[in-house]
């Protein structure tokens, strides 16, 4: 039986010293939620929060099944503990199931030169600027698609405000949002970073000067920008801003249809 944890620290043993923010998020329940077989001596648990859902202790096939309320109704990026975990969710999704590649950043709070982070959100190419994300930004964000995440996990904007964090470039022809930095999650004592650009304003610059500014925002407020990067672009983004790669590691991501297979040349 699977049922939400109202203590999540209870399940914290399960995962143990697991380095992802969005975990931290739900045991520490400032956002997400804990799901897990008993509600104080639980051995297999699930910390869910968006798109995300990490599972660890004892695999099981009820938990690996379960769709929490919430995220992309489309997609589910489903994150093991280990190898029976992932063989599990592969083998209960099949053809609606592929295994991705993700790439962990590495946690180094001193890691940061402000010079160099000035230098990068002045380099914003003519014709834009930064703007911190307020009230009708937020909106603004979640309208478009390729924006949403942006702001998505906080329900309202009054809870983005307190909680959230966020740098947007616009266009100064039009005043539309071009590029963002902002939280995707908040845990205490820092953020995880979700970084965004419209399709036609790609390889400009903008999402370099957007997560300069945000970084240096959070080191402003004595917050940590915590960077999890989804590919290999992401990585060198980060690297780009002193960020350095720590190690790949598996997720599986998850479609409510099937996966199109990719015609081979």
């Amino acid at each position: 039986m699977i049922h939400e944890i109202t203590n999540p620290e209870n399940a914290a043993p399960l995962f143990g010293n697991w380095e992802e923010t969005l975990i931290w998020s739900c045991l520490q329940g400032v956002m997400g939620r804990v799901y897990g077989n008993h509600p104080i001596h639980p051995d297999t648990a699930m910390a869910t929060l968006g798109d995300f859902s990490f599972f660890a202790g004892r695999p099981d096939r009820e938990f690996a099944s379960y769709r929490p309320a919430g995220g992309t109704p489309d997609l589910r990026i489903l994150v093991p503990r280990d190898t029976a975990w992932r063989d599990l969710i592969l083998d209960i999704y099949g053809a609606r199931a592929r295994l991705a590649s993700r790439y962990a950043i590495r946690k180094e709070p001193h890691v940061f030169h402000r010079a160099g982070l000035e230098q990068a959100f002045s380099s914003l190419p003519k014709g834009y600027t930064l703007c911190r994300i307020e009230e009708s930004l937020y909106h603004k964000c979640l309208a478009e698609d390729w924006s949403r995440d942006l702001v998505s996990q906080f329900p309202t904007y009054d809870a983005y405000q307190r909680l959230g964090l966020g740098v947007v470039a616009l266009s100064t022809q039009d005043g539309s949002i071009v590029s963002g930095a902002s939280s995707y999650s908040r845990y205490r004592g820092g953020i995880e970073i979700e970084v965004d650009t419209r399709s036609d304003c790609r390889r400009r610059g903008l999402a370099y000067a957007c997560a300069a500014r945000l970084i240096l925002e959070c080191l402003d407020r004595g917050l940590y920008p915590s960077w999890d990067a989804q590919n290999l672009y992401s990585v060198a983004l980060a690297e780009k801003l002193g960020y350095h790669f720590s190690h790949a590691y598996e997720a599986v991501e998850v479609l409510h249809k099937l996966f199109v297979p990719i015609a081979s040349a």
